[in-house]
């Protein structure tokens, strides 16, 4: 029991560390006195990179010999682990396109906020944005929604729905609050719901983690090009 309440304490500061891990870009504003007022697109970016690296490497600190183990898990059946990986990143691909489809006909929104403010970042500083929202934001993901989750939830089909609801919810959230923007908790938690599936099938992070940065590395250089 005393376990069970330290993962669900431990679960919980590591989500509220993300909800408040941007924070952290006041530290280099603070220390180097940068007006916020004077800050360019391409120092916001480098800015969020700064909270984003920092973060992860919190959390490295903290899942550091269960990283380490899955690593060994997900090398040791890599095969198996990567096909496993690629068919529930199908199933959220096609979840994903479908809903953003029929939300922007039904509601015309011309897409999520979140990907709006994705794309001008990208647009100002699109090596920086490699790095940030290619491979540090979908390792942090995993490990916030996916890893401390299942620590918490051990029915597969609970774990699977928080993970949606949340990792749904934080792409949605600080946004403009409308019905047609909630209902963007449908695409982007669809992968949510497949990558937890995805890593409670092979139990370990890395099935999800190595589609998740495929996915958005894939995104953010086609949108480059």
């Amino acid at each position: 029991m005393k376990n069970d309440i330290n993962k669900i304490i431990k679960t919980i500061l590591v989500i509220l560390g993300f909800w408040y891990s941007a924070y952290l870009q006041y530290v280099p504003v603070i220390l180097f006195k940068l007006n916020p007022s004077k800050l360019t697109n391409s120092d916001k970016v480098l800015l969020s990179l700064f909270s984003s690296l920092v973060f992860a490497i919190i959390l490295i600190i903290i899942y550091f010999d269960d990283l380490k183990k899955e690593f060994k898990k997900y090398k040791d059946n890599l095969g198996n682990n990567i096909d496993i990986g690629i068919k529930y990143w199908m199933i959220g691909m096609a979840i994903m396109m479908t809903s953003n489809v029929l939300i922007n006909l039904i509601f015309k929104t011309g897409g999520a906020e979140n990907e709006k403010v994705v794309q001008t970042m990208l647009k100002s500083s699109p090596l920086v944005m490699l790095i940030s929202a290619g491979v540090i934001a979908p390792f942090t993901e995993e490990i916030v929604f996916r890893k401390s989750l299942k620590d918490v939830f051990s029915n597969k089909w609970l774990f699977a729905f928080m993970s949606f609801l949340l990792f749904g919810g934080a792409h949605v959230i600080g946004n403009e609050i409308t019905f047609a923007n909630l209902l963007y908790i449908i695409p982007y938690g669809a992968f949510g719901f497949t990558f937890a599936l995805a890593y409670y099938e092979t139990d370990t992070i890395y099935t999800s983690m190595v589609m998740h940065i495929a996915h958005n590395m894939f995104l953010l250089i086609t949108s480059i090009i």
